[in-house]
């Protein structure tokens, strides 16, 4: 056989291969979860009641006997044995942000912690699960790059010694880190747990992960809960590509209640813009921290995730500090921003880019010409000058030391699941949610008319909540249907950003699963 004929034959029964053929379920040791007083995470699992234990998995699953690494479970079990139907596993997105404290949101949601047991994974490399080693001063790669080919220079020598901090680890764990390796991990724990099907709740980057176990394993597949989903077609390393007008969105409508910063959304929106050009000019100091062009943007950014009264307030508390100090006035950072502000700087945050950094570049390959981007975002500057020279920005994936060992997963499936989401969305706009709708066509969604958040479930939405428990309990996907948002102003009037389709909800009868 030819050489490159053998290598597509290889990678195809690769691609096919799953874990209940590539390797035996191991029996799962349960134990305690902390390993010492200072586990802070551990020690609240214990006093929860959870129980914890790992997984041995194959670093590739084309070698399933070959090395091996852990992956690490938390489980609260069904509060009501008796009428106990399965295993929900959580994920709440990132990349690169850990799974088992999700355990804890049980109390949240009772009746579904009542008939599930509730299993928290750390993806491989994450938390717990054999994690990676990036030597990075910096919690996530995410900055703006600037106003001129100066700073966009700047950006790239980031990019570059961020992607060296990540350089030193084994090329075979870099190639492993896919999201694909990540669903073929879930269906060997899947069997370990001793579950004919599973189902899952999962946010953000956690709907991709969802979609892509649903295109390898649907036939696995319980009851699926996807929130907020990504565009299956542009998730990779450019992912945040289409955020910056549902950012501008977002901005705006936080303007319209921002106390002490205008007497109008214009006038508050003419204050953000001036803070960030003098940040542009000079670097100026908030509390110890100096924040430049790069990083204004980001704070900006960081704080648009959650359209509640108590984080808008926050974060119109955030922009007074930034305007005083760009005023050359003291500025004293609050928890929050001084928590942020911390991690940009010293690393010190909770770390999910630069865990999920190697996830990303994984699993689609990311344009390797500097200049590129910086077109791109020169295109895109005048009708995005806030969020654009952002959202476009160069990534370490351009200077990744090893290509991805998998193609991009295409989702394509009839396997049924049930999709939240809401119409504002700043950080995986509605018409990437509708693009996940409709490559999942056995699906249905429920949809938050107003809303400029990030993840809905469990966010205070009743209809959110409801449809949950109603499926996850009964099994019933029902027609798509929207729900106003608990947290939009009366006079505002509903807003949704698609793409110009017709919309996926419109002639969707009852659905069973």
């Amino acid at each position: 056989m030819p050489r490159k004929t053998a290598a597509l034959v290889a990678l195809l029964v690769a691609a096919a291969l799953t874990p209940a053929t590539a390797t035996a379920a191991q029996p799962i040791a349960w134990h305690g979860c902390a390993t010492g007083p200072g586990d802070s995470v551990g020690v609240e699992l214990d006093k929860a009641g959870a129980q914890c234990a790992d997984v041995a998995v194959p670093v590739d699953y084309r070698h399933p006997h070959g090395r091996r690494i852990t992956v690490a479970l938390a489980r609260m079990k069904a509060t009501d044995p008796a009428r106990r139907r399965g295993v929900v596993l959580l994920n709440p997105g990132g990349p690169g942000g850990p799974a088992r404290e999700l355990v804890l949101a049980g109390a949240l949601m009772p009746e579904i912690a009542a008939r599930y047991d509730l299993v928290g994974m750390d993806p491989r490399f994450v938390g717990r699960s054999s994690p990676l080693r990036c030597d990075w001063q910096t919690d996530t790669f995410t900055r703006s790059a600037g106003p001129s080919l100066k700073t966009f220079g700047e950006s790239v020598a980031l990019a570059k010694e961020l992607a060296r901090g990540c350089s030193g680890n084994d090329p075979a764990l870099l190639r492993a880190a896919s999201t694909r390796n990540t669903a073929r991990d879930m269906d060997l724990v899947r069997e370990a747990l001793g579950e004919r099907k599973i189902s899952y709740i999962g946010a953000s980057y956690g709907t991709y992960l969802g979609a892509v176990y649903l295109q390898m394993f649907g036939s696995r597949a319980d009851r699926f809960v996807l929130d907020s989903a990504v565009d299956p077609e542009t998730y990779g390393p450019g992912l945040l590509r289409p955020t910056a007008p549902s950012l501008d969105a977002a901005l705006r409508n936080w303007a319209r209640t921002a106390q002490g910063l205008g007497e109008t959304a214009d006038q508050v929106l003419a204050t953000v813009r001036d803070i960030a050009r003098s940040a542009e000019r000079r670097p100026f100091m908030v509390g110890k921290y100096t924040v430049d062009g790069h990083t204004v943007p980001y704070v900006f950014f960081a704080n648009l995730y959650d359209d509640r009264p108590a984080s808008q307030a926050e974060f119109t508390a955030t922009v007074l500090t930034l305007r005083a100090a760009a005023a050359g006035l003291p500025a004293t950072p609050s928890p929050a921003l001084s928590a942020l502000l911390d991690g940009l700087t010293t690393g010190s945050g909770s770390a999910t880019d630069r865990a999920g950094t190697p996830v990303v570049c994984a699993d689609r390959a990311a344009d390797r010409d500097p200049m590129a981007y910086y077109r791109d975002i020169q295109e895109h500057r005048a009708a995005e000058p806030l969020f654009g020279p952002l959202s476009r920005n160069i990534t370490p994936c351009a200077f990744w030391p090893v290509a991805p060992a998998e193609p991009a997963t295409r989702i394509r499936t009839t396997a049924s699941a049930l999709l939240l989401g809401s119409t504002g969305d700043p950080a995986t706009p509605y018409a990437g949610q509708l693009a996940m709708r409709r490559a999942l066509a056995g699906s249905s969604m429920v949809t938050v008319e107003g809303a400029y958040r990030h993840s809905v479930f469990l966010k205070g939405d009743a209809c959110v909540d409801t449809a949950v428990r109603d499926y996850l309990l009964s099994g019933r996907l029902s027609a798509d249907r929207t729900c106003r948002s608990s947290a939009r102003l009366p006079a505002e009037e509903p807003r949704r950003e698609d793409d110009g389709d017709d919309d996926p909800r419109e002639g969707r009868g009852e659905q069973k699963q």
